[in-house]
């Protein structure tokens, strides 16, 4: 346990030389979206930046004509006030523009919204997540047999699990066990509550859906990118709802297999070996370079 600890440690020096954004978590004052790591995510940025388009233009006009009316229709600049009670031509245009404004948002957003909920192939693999207060709970649906639980990792249990680099095992988003899936794969998400409502949400893949009790809700995603992906349950759900993350390890598909042969029967060796071998990449990786 000593030797595997100190080479834990060695290789979260060596990641961390590699570069922290090899575990996408969120930042201080981050005010923009996580790096994405799915289609799905790169097609939310697109279309978050695609609104600002509208919504910047329509604030500064908003804004402008708030001061104007405020300047030009005071008491003191305009004493006798105006009996106006309508303007046809004012009426047309902020009933036109708008519409056109929605039908320009409406087309992208309905596309993003069959993206999403209809995706174009069949998953590859079927992982349940149910929430509990206040963990996750995951098995793989494919007769593997391999269930486990997530819970936050404690501070003093960091040393032993090998994850003493709080730059890829931030505090509060840690695990003890990370929910393993193959990069470049569709992966089918049922999600489901044990006891009240939770909220599955990662947003590096651009995923967030209830976990309710007695239903099965699904979501999907397709990783393009290996590495630790972070999440939290994002529904009030309790006293220890702040400290309820999601951790998503994304590996190449023969450290996946190599870790699902071994998980079913050992699962704390199975990612032990699993770590070893991601960090034995990465320290070659290091000194090629």
């Amino acid at each position: 346990m000593k030797k595997f600890t100190a080479f834990a440690a060695f290789s979260g020096f060596l990641t961390a030389l590699a570069g922290s954004a090899w575990a996408d978590q969120p930042k201080p004052w981050e005010i923009w979206h996580q790096a994405p790591a799915s289609d799905i995510m790169d097609r939310i940025e697109w279309f978050d930046a695609y609104t600002l388009w509208f919504i910047i233009p329509i604030t500064v006009l908003v804004m402008f004509l708030l001061l104007f009316v405020m300047l030009r229709f005071n008491r003191r600049a305009n004493p006798v006030a105006s009996k106006t009670s309508h303007n046809s031509v004012v009426e047309v245009i902020w009933t036109i523009v708008p519409i056109i404004i929605l039908v320009f948002i409406a087309f992208p957003s309905f596309n993003l919204l069959q993206r999403q909920l209809a995706p174009e192939e069949e998953p590859q693999m079927t992982v349940k997540a149910t929430g509990y207060q206040w963990y996750w709970g995951y098995e793989y649906q494919d007769n593997s047999d391999i269930s486990f639980d997530s819970i936050i990792l404690q501070e003093d249990e960091r040393a032993e699990a090998g994850k003493t680099d709080k730059a890829i095992y931030p505090r509060l988003l840690a695990v003890n066990n990370e929910l393993v899936v193959p990069v470049n794969t569709m992966v089918r998400v049922l999600v489901a509550g044990a006891d009240v409502i939770h909220s599955f949400a990662v947003p590096s893949f651009g995923i967030k859906i209830d976990a309710v009790p007695g239903r099965i809700n699904e979501t999907w995603f397709k990783a393009e990118r290996e590495g630790i992906y972070y999440g939290q349950c994002s529904e009030l759900c309790g006293r220890d709802h702040a400290f309820m993350p999601i951790a998503v390890r994304v590996v190449s598909m023969d450290q996946y297999n190599a870790w699902k042969a071994k998980a079913a029967d050992d699962l704390e060796g199975a990612n032990k070996m699993l770590m070893a071998e991601i960090a034995r990449e990465r320290a070659i990786r290091v000194a090629g370079n």
